[in-house]
């Protein structure tokens, strides 16, 4: 049984003889004896070996161990395949969701220009002495102000990113 299930749980971490007995610090002979039957390894290099195959002393001693079915990758490899359709629909949601976003901001700059070209802003005429139009005329003064300064970066970066979302695609 010990022998079974060194042997099994080798094979399962992909390592060779050689390889657990560097790990060991033993020579190859002593690992294939192992497997074979022909000798047990003491308590101190029995706890090193299922340190090594990271299993358990009790596993390694009786319990059987699971060698991994074609089938059971074959179910791990479809549950991975699903995930990362998954991710790779929400990264396509996310990039439309910002593209549209970046094309509504543009036309949205777009149409506050457009008013304002119509308005015949800067100051949009505005009599600044009126008290009942001070505040109103100095906020939208303020915002024309910001806007126009602001506005063409905007755009810009908008623009790069529609293009740089489009690229990508």
């Amino acid at each position: 049984m010990l022998n079974e299930n060194i042997k099994a749980r080798r094979k399962a971490k992909g390592l060779s003889q050689e390889e657990l007995a560097v790990k060991l610090n033993v020579v190859r002979q002593t690992v294939s004896k192992w497997e074979q039957g022909l000798s047990v390894p003491d308590s101190n290099l029995l706890i090193a070996l299922s340190e090594a195959l990271e299993t358990p002393v009790a596993t390694l001693l009786g319990e059987t161990v699971a060698v991994w079915q074609t089938d059971d990758l074959k179910v791990i490899s479809e549950k991975l395949e699903v995930i990362n359709l998954q991710l790779a629909q929400k990264e396509t949601r996310r990039r439309k969701t910002l593209f549209w976003g970046l094309v509504l901001l543009c036309g949205g700059i777009a149409v506050v220009f457009a008013v304002l070209m119509i308005l015949e802003s800067p100051y949009l005429g505005w009599n600044f002495t009126d008290p009942e139009t001070a505040v109103a005329g100095t906020a939208l003064h303020g915002f024309e102000w910001v806007f126009i300064r602001l506005a063409p970066l905007v755009l810009a970066g908008a623009v790069v990113g529609i293009v740089l979302i489009r690229k990508r695609e």
